[in-house]
């Protein structure tokens, strides 16, 4: 695994990771559990959302990062992490492996990969959030083998 910062040329491809990785969660999860109203105020143009969010992912002059995995010359997966270096804190945005590489340390060595940088740009503290529903269990596990706290947080929604 070669582990790399993000390459303008990549950013079709990390949008379209994203969207394969998150889909299922949007889609089989979230919408279902909160309805079709709640899901379209909250999330209805997830899709947009990540196209517009990841190509703002990688600008160094605003302390924002993103490293690719590459595995046999494909992307595995992508980091993405911002640091407040006047407080010395940071936080990990978004986590995407591909189904074909998950469950093989690709998530792991991303994670390290960012918490290296992070300290090199004189973090302390780091902030990975993830959902509390079956979905996201697999990157609760992992954050936890990582050595992170788990902070409970409740999250509701309702229809008016």
């Amino acid at each position: 695994m070669r582990i790399r910062s993000f390459l303008q040329h990549d950013l079709a491809r990390l949008t379209e990771l994203t969207i394969e990785t998150f889909g299922p969660f949007y889609e089989d999860s979230f919408r279902p559990l909160v309805g079709e109203v709640v899901f379209a105020n909250q999330h209805g143009k997830w899709r947009d959302d990540y196209v517009k969010q990841v190509a703002e992912l990688h600008d160094p002059a605003e302390h924002r990062y993103v490293a690719v995995a590459e595995i046999n010359g494909a992307i595995a997966g992508y980091v993405a992490w911002a640091v407040e270096p006047e407080c010395r804190n940071a936080s990990v945005t978004i986590l995407a492996v591909s189904a074909e590489h998950r469950r093989l340390g690709t998530g792991t060595v991303l994670c390290e990969h960012a918490f290296a940088a992070m300290r090199e740009l004189g973090a302390e503290v780091v902030m990975i959030g993830t959902g509390g529903d079956g979905f996201h269990a697999p990157a609760r596990a992992l954050y936890e083998a990582l050595g992170c706290t788990p902070l409970p947080v409740a999250v509701y929604y309702r229809q008016l």
